[in-house]
């Protein structure tokens, strides 16, 4: 099974830096749109059978021009969604962008009992994805796309996949529009996996044009704690 995992485009929250996790979060700004407007072509090559975004706004929009050229629908799962920021929501001070961040880090170290302040915890926030990962391979999808967030994608995948360690999160950013692509054996009856990462492209697709220089928010941040 080959997953694609792609951030949204850039929206106004990104811009402000503000840690914006609610249902349904803001849409896109123009910079975003055309971000999403680039996929189709930046995925050109890849034989995609499903196309999936979060139950926020900003991954739909995102999705939406290439579920267009393909002609599919975009689906809908709420275990697609950011990871909440509890009472850190809205915040866009450092020291609540360090909470955060930090927060996660401790998740993909193995301390998945730790909570968001005032959130999820480690445990519940990836079984909601792994959810949705195992529904698809079920569904005997082979090269679907999700659309889903820049902590979500960023936490799962260094997580999930072997051949990277805990301190990836740390060292590698995701720009809005970054492309991650993993695969895994055939799912079995214990579920799919395990997950090799393929590629990290913590880049905007399109080239120059529709790079966001910095503007990509706090969830895209390779920050130093």
């Amino acid at each position: 099974m080959r997953l694609i995992l792609i951030r949204h485009g850039q929206t106004p929250s990104n811009v402000e830096h503000y840690l914006d996790t609610a249902v349904p979060g803001p849409g896109l700004t123009e910079l975003g749109l055309e971000q999403a407007a680039a996929l189709p072509e930046a995925l050109g090559h890849e034989p995609i059978d499903g196309v999936f975004a979060s139950n926020l706004v900003r991954t739909q929009l995102t999705a939406a021009p290439l579920a267009a050229a393909l002609g599919l629908p975009v689906e809908i799962r709420d275990g697609l969604r950011e990871i909440s920021a509890g009472d850190l929501e809205m915040r866009n001070d450092r020291d609540s962008i360090i909470a955060y961040l930090k927060t996660v880090y401790r998740w993909v170290n193995g301390e998945t009992e730790a909570r968001m302040p005032g959130g999820p915890d480690g445990a519940g926030t990836l079984a909601r994805f792994d959810g949705v990962v195992d529904e698809l391979a079920a569904a005997g999808l082979r090269a679907p796309v999700i659309f889903s967030h820049g902590a979500m994608i960023r936490t799962w995948v260094t997580a999930r996949a072997q051949n990277v360690g805990p301190d990836f999160i740390v060292r590698n950013a995701l720009r809005n529009t970054g492309i991650t692509v993993l695969e895994a054996p055939e799912p079995t009856v214990g579920g799919v996996g395990p997950w090799q990462l393929l590629t990290w492209m913590g880049e905007p697709v399109g080239g120059e044009s529709v790079e966001d220089y910095g503007d990509d928010g706090p969830a895209a941040e390779d920050v130093r704690l």
